[in-house]
């Protein structure tokens, strides 16, 4: 899939998807020096569930983000027409 045939919201999904990924990992820095910390705890959890629904809106409409078995596929094998991370 050649850059100029993806849409826009391919672009605005990803970088959606990409400040909620950010997002997680500053959680994650943070509750490694405090673990205890429940209201973090509960914002990381609702992040990672938010993440989780983007990921599935996004693999819906344009196929899957990972392979090895973090992504499901449909039929035939997609991952071959979906841009690598180096074409978007």
């Amino acid at each position: 899939m050649s850059e100029h045939m993806l849409p826009d919201s391919y672009y605005k999904q990803l970088r959606d998807l990409q400040a909620v990924d950010f997002v997680l990992v500053e959680l994650t820095l943070y509750l490694d020096t405090h673990p205890d910390d429940l209201s973090v705890i509960q914002q990381y959890n609702q992040f990672a569930q938010k993440r989780m629904n983007m990921v599935g809106q996004f693999e819906l409409e344009f196929g899957p983000l990972m392979a090895y078995g973090h992504s499901f596929t449909k039929h035939p094998w997609q991952w071959v027409k979906t841009p690598w991370p180096w074409q978007v």
